[in-house]
Formats: structure tokens, C-alpha cells, sequence
């Protein structure tokens, strides 16, 4: 049987450079598809469902940040935000979008292909590399956790939160992303919160393995997991 391949939706209203990115990532063996127009985004998502976002900030009829928070709202598809400002780096990073990776143009598209398989590789890990996972597993029917093996006592406010840390692996989550995690009721938090219950989960986990602290921090964007 014929794998089926990863399906990459380019989202670029200059028609050449998405022409170019495009050809690469047929070259690396991914299905393509090229939308210009940023009104026609969201409706194309949710019917065809792709496994990678390229998403340019500067489009015609919706700018790829509302595009992102909106899609957002439903997803977890991966998404690579392209822009044109180098400055734009440092906004979107102050802003926490929790985007997977940003590219600034001009780009070379053959090193936006290294990048779209990195990210493809850590939420989607191959059977080797998914062996030190197998320390850490978690029942969503009893919130329970063991780790190594042994059993960790967690707070439902603290199993959600290594939920969706873990749920993928190695991406960063801003800690706007984790409290909506947490919380469902739209109850007022901070960042306080949020950094609490992180501390009293490594807390938690190094009791049982100190060798490594596998809940890291990204300065200024957020918390990933790396087991």
C-alpha cells in the first residue's frame, strides 16, 4: 500500500515564491496546496484538514495573525508564520502566539523543508526515538500518572497541564495555551499560576528522576516537555 504524504498548505499572495516553495516540498515528498487570498483560509482548512501550515502575516482580506488565532480556536494543525520584518520576530514572540516555528523573508526554501520535517518529527517521532516516552504515561479515564514506572500524585489542575504538555512533545506552549488547558471556566488567572503549577510538577517528577528536568523553560514564550 502507498503511504499516504503529509499534505503542506502554503498560504502566500506572491505567487512566485509560493510556486518555489512549493516545488520544493513536492521534491521532499509532500502534497501541496497554495492559497493567496487569507479570506479563503479557514474555510479550506476545515474541510481538507492539512498536517502543516506555511502561514504569511501580510495577506489580502485577513492578516495570518487573525488567521492563527482563529484557527486556533479548533486546532492544533502545526503552523510556520512567515514575515517579511525582522522586528516582527520579536513581536510575535512577545505575544505568546504559540505558532511551532517563524521563518523571515526572504527565505530560502529549501531550509523552510528542514524545518517543516523538524516539526514533523517531534509531534509524529519514529518508533526509535519514541522509546524515552515510554517513560511517562498518563490515564485520561483516571487521571493517573506513573513515571519510571512509579505513580505520581497530581492535582486535576496539574494532570491537564503535563496533558498538554505531553500530548506534543518538544513544541512550546505559551502559558496563555496552558491556562486555557487548565481552566474551562473561564476563571481569571495569571502567569503566576501557571509558573506555580509548573514548579510543583518538576517538584513532583524529579522526586521520582533527578537525572534530568524534562519540563523546560523558553524564555519569553512559554513551557515545552522533552522526556
Amino acid at each position: 500500500m502507498t503511504p499516504v504524504k503529509d499534505h503542506i498548505l502554503v498560504v502566500e499572495d506572491e505567487p512566485t515564491l509560493a510556486e518555489v516553495l512549493a516545488e520544493y516540498l513536492k521534491a521532499a515528498e509532500f502534497d501541496t496546496h497554495i492559497i493567496g487570498d487569507g479570506g479563503l483560509v479557514i474555510d479550506w482548512v476545515q474541510r481538507n484538514q492539512p498536517t502543516l501550515i506555511i502561514l504569511d502575516l501580510m495577506l489580502p482580506n485577513k492578516n495570518g495573525l487573525d488567521i492563527f488565532k482563529e484557527l486556533r480556536s479548533f486546532s492544533d494543525i502545526p503552523v510556520i508564520m512567515a514575515t517579511a520584518k525582522v522586528e516582527e520576530i520579536d513581536r510575535l514572540l512577545g505575544l505568546e502566539l504559540g505558532a511551532d516555528d517563524y521563518i523571515c523573508k526572504p527565505y530560502s526554501a529549501r531550509e523552510v523543508v528542514v524545518r517543516v520535517k523538524n516539526i514533523l518529527r517531534r509531534i509524529r517521532p519514529s518508533h526509535a526515538s519514541q522509546q524515552p516516552s515510554l517513560s511517562l504515561s498518563l490515564d485520561h479515564d483516571t487521571m493517573q500518572v506513573h513515571y519510571h514506572g512509579e505513580l505520581v500524585t497530581l492535582t486535576p489542575a496539574e494532570f491537564r497541564l503535563l496533558a498538554k504538555l505531553n500530548h506534543r512533545q518538544g513544541i512550546i506552549f505559551s502559558r496563555e495555551k496552558l491556562m486555557d488547558a487548565i481552566y474551562d471556566d473561564s476563571r481569571i488567572v495569571t502567569d503566576r499560576t501557571i509558573d506555580s503549577h509548573i514548579k510543583n510538577l518538576r517538584k513532583k517528577l524529579l522526586c521520582i528522576d533527578d537525572s534530568q528536568e524534562c519540563i523546560k523553560s523558553v524564555y519569553g514564550v512559554g513551557y515545552k516537555l522533552e522526556l
